[in-house]
């Protein structure tokens, strides 16, 4: 009789727990967490290094009559980039995610090199001259277009309109270091316009959200430039043609707003 008691309780038990439980509210699910989304404007900044070369030689100017053969100069050193923009991000049918944007960055360079001056104009005919060079300065404006790969990787191209300047060049001789009979002579500092191409990546940081990190390469080209010669040891009437080439390659921080609303991947 006992066992038939115990095993009648534990029945009632047992039932009365099932249908506690069936009452009870399931825990509801947590959403799967959002992609990581590259619609929105931010900042950067970086540091890189860079490379030019300029096609060069000597001319009457006015008149535009060339004096010399054509001779490449050349220079490196670093930068430091800053900037900022804004993208967009979507999705073509079968193909993926894309991102477009535009953007704005300027260089402070220190891009060391020199200017063989080829001396029609500079004191005695024949007398090398050469001076110090140094690209001090460009800014860019353009637009990018990128795949991702991945929901935090971003590839892409760049491209748009850029100016930079070079510093004056004061000639000295190459024998001795003297100034051209007369005095100092010198083409002065010079703005150059032009356009440039750039590829790199841009990769969202797993530790810090809306911090990315950026590469990019950029080649620049710039439209030649009559530079007339100027100081007292400068003979009037003469002038560089120039036309400068610019390699860069720098590595940024991203700080992105994501100012848009999340995207999910397909």
């Amino acid at each position: 009789m006992k066992k038939l008691l115990l095993a009648s309780f534990a029945c009632v038990a047992l039932a009365s727990g099932s249908a506690l439980a069936a009452d009870m509210p399931l825990k509801a699910e947590l959403p799967p967490a959002p992609a990581p989304t590259w619609t929105g404007c931010y900042v950067d900044a970086g540091a890189g290094y860079g490379m030019w070369n300029i096609d060069q030689h000597t001319e009457t100017l006015p008149g535009l009559v060339t004096t010399s053969t054509t001779i490449t100069d050349g220079g490196r050193g670093w930068l430091g980039r800053f900037g900022g923009g804004c993208d967009y991000q979507f999705s073509l049918p079968n193909l993926g995610n894309f991102v477009i944007g535009a953007f704005g960055d300027y260089d402070i360079m220190s891009l060391n090199g020199s200017n063989a001056f080829q001396n029609n104009g500079v004191g005695v005919a024949g007398a090398p001259f050469a001076g110090s060079a140094q690209e001090s300065g460009a800014w860019y404006a353009g637009a990018r277009v990128g795949y991702l790969p991945y929901p935090n990787l971003l590839t892409f191209f760049s491209g748009g309109w850029t100016q930079t300047s070079f510093g004056q060049v004061n000639l000295v001789s190459t024998i001795n270091g003297a100034l051209p009979p007369g005095g100092p002579a010198f083409p002065p500092q010079t703005t150059f316009n032009g356009w440039f191409l750039g590829s790199g990546y841009e990769y969202k940081m797993p530790w810090v959200n809306g911090l990315y990190w950026k590469t990019e390469y950029r080649f620049a080209e710039y439209q030649a430039t009559d530079i007339p010669l100027l100081g007292p040891g400068a003979t009037p009437g003469f002038g560089q043609h120039a036309q400068p080439f610019v390699q860069t390659i720098t590595t940024s921080l991203v700080w992105r707003f994501n100012l848009g609303t999340p995207i999910w991947m397909k």
